[in-house]
Protein backbone atom coordinates (compact mmCIF):
# COMPACT_ATOMS: atom_id res chain seq x y z
CA UNK A 1 0.00 0.00 0.00
CA UNK A 2 1.25 3.65 -1.12
CA UNK A 3 0.31 6.52 -0.79
CA UNK A 4 1.08 10.28 -3.30
CA UNK A 5 0.71 13.56 -1.90
CA UNK A 6 -0.63 15.58 -3.91
CA UNK A 7 -1.03 19.14 -2.15
CA UNK A 8 -3.33 20.27 0.78
CA UNK A 9 -5.94 17.01 1.50
CA UNK A 10 -5.35 15.55 -1.57
CA UNK A 11 -3.60 12.23 -1.61
CA UNK A 12 -3.68 9.04 -3.21
CA UNK A 13 -3.57 5.83 -1.99
CA UNK A 14 -3.01 2.38 -3.74
CA UNK A 15 -5.17 -0.09 -2.21
CA UNK A 16 -6.44 -3.68 -3.31
CA UNK A 17 -5.00 -3.13 -6.65
CA UNK A 18 -7.21 0.34 -7.22
CA UNK A 19 -6.50 3.28 -7.16
CA UNK A 20 -8.04 5.93 -4.51
CA UNK A 21 -7.82 9.26 -4.84
CA UNK A 22 -8.96 11.99 -1.40
CA UNK A 23 -10.33 15.52 -1.93
CA UNK A 24 -8.85 16.76 -5.39
CA UNK A 25 -7.59 20.05 -5.65
CA UNK A 26 -4.63 20.30 -7.73
CA UNK A 27 -4.92 22.29 -10.46
CA UNK A 28 -6.60 25.49 -8.53
CA UNK A 29 -3.37 25.22 -5.86
CA UNK A 30 -0.33 27.12 -6.95
CA UNK A 31 1.77 24.78 -4.56
CA UNK A 32 0.83 21.84 -6.72
CA UNK A 33 1.72 23.33 -10.19
CA UNK A 34 3.79 20.76 -11.24
CA UNK A 35 1.10 17.80 -10.94
CA UNK A 36 -0.97 17.48 -14.12
CA UNK A 37 -4.44 16.26 -12.87
CA UNK A 38 -4.55 14.76 -16.46
CA UNK A 39 -1.95 12.10 -16.03
CA UNK A 40 -4.51 11.06 -12.47
CA UNK A 41 -6.91 7.97 -13.27
CA UNK A 42 -7.73 6.93 -9.99
CA UNK A 43 -10.28 4.02 -10.00
CA UNK A 44 -12.45 6.06 -6.67
CA UNK A 45 -12.33 9.49 -5.63
CA UNK A 46 -13.31 9.94 -1.72
CA UNK A 47 -14.03 13.17 -1.05
CA UNK A 48 -14.77 14.31 2.60
CA UNK A 49 -17.07 17.45 2.20
CA UNK A 50 -17.95 19.86 -0.38
CA UNK A 51 -15.41 22.72 -0.08
CA UNK A 52 -13.91 23.91 -2.89
CA UNK A 53 -10.36 23.38 -1.22
CA UNK A 54 -11.04 19.68 -1.78
CA UNK A 55 -13.64 19.45 -4.82
CA UNK A 56 -12.17 21.70 -7.11
CA UNK A 57 -10.95 19.29 -9.64
CA UNK A 58 -13.24 16.52 -8.25
CA UNK A 59 -15.86 16.66 -11.56
CA UNK A 60 -12.63 16.93 -14.32
CA UNK A 61 -10.53 14.19 -12.54
CA UNK A 62 -14.34 12.06 -12.68
CA UNK A 63 -14.41 12.64 -16.59
CA UNK A 64 -11.34 11.85 -17.38
CA UNK A 65 -11.32 8.50 -15.41
CA UNK A 66 -14.82 7.45 -15.08
CA UNK A 67 -13.70 6.74 -11.39
CA UNK A 68 -16.27 6.24 -8.75
CA UNK A 69 -17.12 8.77 -6.01
CA UNK A 70 -17.84 7.98 -2.66
CA UNK A 71 -19.24 10.84 -0.48
CA UNK A 72 -21.94 11.93 1.56
CA UNK A 73 -25.36 11.25 0.33
CA UNK A 74 -25.93 14.97 -0.65
CA UNK A 75 -22.78 14.96 -2.62
CA UNK A 76 -23.88 12.22 -4.51
CA UNK A 77 -26.92 13.50 -5.60
CA UNK A 78 -24.99 17.03 -6.50
CA UNK A 79 -22.83 15.14 -8.45
CA UNK A 80 -25.68 13.66 -10.12
CA UNK A 81 -27.40 16.94 -10.65
CA UNK A 82 -24.08 17.47 -12.78
CA UNK A 83 -24.19 14.33 -15.31
CA UNK A 84 -21.95 12.08 -12.89
CA UNK A 85 -23.46 8.53 -13.11
CA UNK A 86 -21.19 6.89 -10.63
CA UNK A 87 -21.17 8.82 -7.27
CA UNK A 88 -22.01 5.99 -4.20
CA UNK A 89 -23.43 7.63 -1.60
CA UNK A 90 -22.92 7.19 2.39
CA UNK A 91 -23.91 8.69 5.51
CA UNK A 92 -21.90 8.86 8.76
CA UNK A 93 -21.58 5.38 10.42
CA UNK A 94 -22.20 3.63 7.52
CA UNK A 95 -19.84 1.28 5.83
CA UNK A 96 -19.67 -0.71 2.11
CA UNK A 97 -17.88 -3.63 0.53
CA UNK A 98 -15.77 -2.42 -2.80
CA UNK A 99 -13.55 -4.07 -4.53
CA UNK A 100 -10.40 -2.96 -3.20
CA UNK A 101 -11.66 -3.12 0.48
CA UNK A 102 -14.28 -1.64 2.86
CA UNK A 103 -15.09 2.14 3.71
CA UNK A 104 -16.73 3.08 6.75
CA UNK A 105 -18.00 6.74 6.94
CA UNK A 106 -16.91 8.44 10.50
CA UNK A 107 -17.76 11.69 12.59
CA UNK A 108 -16.08 15.48 10.99
CA UNK A 109 -16.66 18.36 12.86
CA UNK A 110 -16.58 20.79 9.71
CA UNK A 111 -18.81 22.81 7.70
CA UNK A 112 -19.79 22.00 4.22
CA UNK A 113 -21.19 23.67 1.38
CA UNK A 114 -20.26 23.03 -2.49
CA UNK A 115 -18.65 25.55 -4.56
CA UNK A 116 -21.71 26.78 -6.64
CA UNK A 117 -23.76 27.07 -3.08
CA UNK A 118 -25.66 23.76 -3.11
CA UNK A 119 -25.84 22.05 0.35
CA UNK A 120 -23.13 19.63 1.18
CA UNK A 121 -24.39 17.76 3.85
CA UNK A 122 -22.25 16.40 6.91
CA UNK A 123 -18.60 16.48 6.66
CA UNK A 124 -17.08 13.10 6.64
CA UNK A 125 -14.00 10.74 7.43
CA UNK A 126 -13.00 8.02 5.86
CA UNK A 127 -12.11 4.30 7.41
CA UNK A 128 -10.23 2.49 4.97
CA UNK A 129 -10.07 -1.76 5.59
CA UNK A 130 -7.70 -3.15 2.79
CA UNK A 131 -4.55 -5.08 2.06
CA UNK A 132 -4.53 -6.37 5.91
CA UNK A 133 -3.76 -2.48 6.74
CA UNK A 134 -6.79 0.19 8.48
CA UNK A 135 -6.45 3.56 7.12
CA UNK A 136 -8.07 6.44 9.43
CA UNK A 137 -8.49 9.93 6.70
CA UNK A 138 -10.08 12.46 9.02
CA UNK A 139 -11.16 15.12 6.36
CA UNK A 140 -11.34 18.64 7.71
CA UNK A 141 -11.93 18.31 11.59
CA UNK A 142 -11.67 19.60 14.97
CA UNK A 143 -10.39 17.64 17.86
CA UNK A 144 -13.49 15.60 18.85
CA UNK A 145 -14.49 12.92 21.47
CA UNK A 146 -16.07 10.85 18.97
CA UNK A 147 -12.64 10.08 17.78
CA UNK A 148 -12.09 7.77 20.87
CA UNK A 149 -14.96 5.35 19.14
CA UNK A 150 -11.42 4.53 16.48
CA UNK A 151 -8.75 3.38 19.23
CA UNK A 152 -9.61 -0.12 19.30
CA UNK A 153 -9.34 -0.04 15.08
CA UNK A 154 -5.63 -1.14 15.08
CA UNK A 155 -4.88 1.82 12.88
CA UNK A 156 -1.61 1.50 10.93
CA UNK A 157 -1.78 5.36 9.70
CA UNK A 158 -3.78 8.48 10.33
CA UNK A 159 -4.37 11.41 7.87
CA UNK A 160 -4.62 14.16 10.54
CA UNK A 161 -5.47 18.19 9.37
CA UNK A 162 -2.61 20.01 11.26
CA UNK A 163 -3.08 23.60 9.78
CA UNK A 164 -5.09 25.01 12.59
CA UNK A 165 -7.71 28.07 11.70
CA UNK A 166 -10.06 25.91 9.61
CA UNK A 167 -9.52 23.04 11.39
CA UNK A 168 -7.76 21.49 14.35
CA UNK A 169 -3.68 22.37 14.76
CA UNK A 170 -0.58 20.44 15.48
CA UNK A 171 -1.36 20.19 19.77
CA UNK A 172 -4.95 19.28 19.15
CA UNK A 173 -3.66 16.56 16.09
CA UNK A 174 -1.30 15.17 18.81
CA UNK A 175 -4.32 14.73 21.12
CA UNK A 176 -6.37 13.27 18.56
CA UNK A 177 -3.15 10.23 17.74
CA UNK A 178 -3.81 9.67 21.31
CA UNK A 179 -7.57 9.28 20.90
CA UNK A 180 -7.64 6.68 18.25
CA UNK A 181 -4.53 5.08 19.58
CA UNK A 182 -2.32 5.89 16.58
CA UNK A 183 1.09 6.98 16.40
CA UNK A 184 1.85 6.93 12.71
CA UNK A 185 0.52 10.24 11.07
CA UNK A 186 0.60 11.85 7.82
CA UNK A 187 -0.35 15.83 8.23
CA UNK A 188 -2.28 17.75 5.97
CA UNK A 189 -4.27 20.52 5.54
CA UNK A 190 -1.33 23.33 6.39
CA UNK A 191 0.49 25.98 4.09
CA UNK A 192 -1.52 26.31 1.15
CA UNK A 193 -3.09 29.37 2.49
CA UNK A 194 -1.48 31.92 4.78
CA UNK A 195 -3.51 31.58 7.33
CA UNK A 196 -2.56 27.67 7.92
CA UNK A 197 0.62 28.38 7.47
CA UNK A 198 3.11 26.47 10.03
CA UNK A 199 6.15 26.16 11.08
CA UNK A 200 7.24 22.71 10.61
CA UNK A 201 10.04 22.56 12.37
CA UNK A 202 7.98 23.77 15.56
CA UNK A 203 5.36 21.26 14.93
CA UNK A 204 7.67 18.55 14.43
CA UNK A 205 9.64 19.37 17.66
CA UNK A 206 6.33 18.46 19.60
CA UNK A 207 4.82 15.48 17.87
CA UNK A 208 8.95 14.17 18.64
CA UNK A 209 7.96 14.94 22.21
CA UNK A 210 4.99 13.58 22.44
CA UNK A 211 6.15 10.55 20.94
CA UNK A 212 4.05 10.47 17.43
CA UNK A 213 5.63 9.61 14.39
CA UNK A 214 4.91 12.49 11.98
CA UNK A 215 5.44 12.48 8.41
CA UNK A 216 5.48 15.63 6.21
CA UNK A 217 5.54 14.70 2.87
CA UNK A 218 6.57 16.95 0.04
CA UNK A 219 4.03 17.71 -2.49
CA UNK A 220 4.44 14.70 -5.47
CA UNK A 221 6.57 12.43 -2.57
CA UNK A 222 5.18 9.19 -2.28
CA UNK A 223 4.98 6.80 1.37
CA UNK A 224 4.55 2.76 1.39
CA UNK A 225 2.22 2.45 4.05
Amino acid sequence: MKTTFYGQASFAIEAGGKSLLFDPFISYNPMAKDIDINTLKPDYILVSHGHGDHVADLLQIQKNSAAVVICIAEIAGWLESKGVKNAHGMNIGGGFNFDFGRVKMVNAVHSSTLPDGAPGGNPAGFLIHSEGKTIYFAGDTALTYDMKLLEDENLDWAFLPIGDNYTMGADDAIKAAGFINCNNIIGMHYDTFPVIKINKDEVAEKFVKAGVNLKLLRIGESLTL
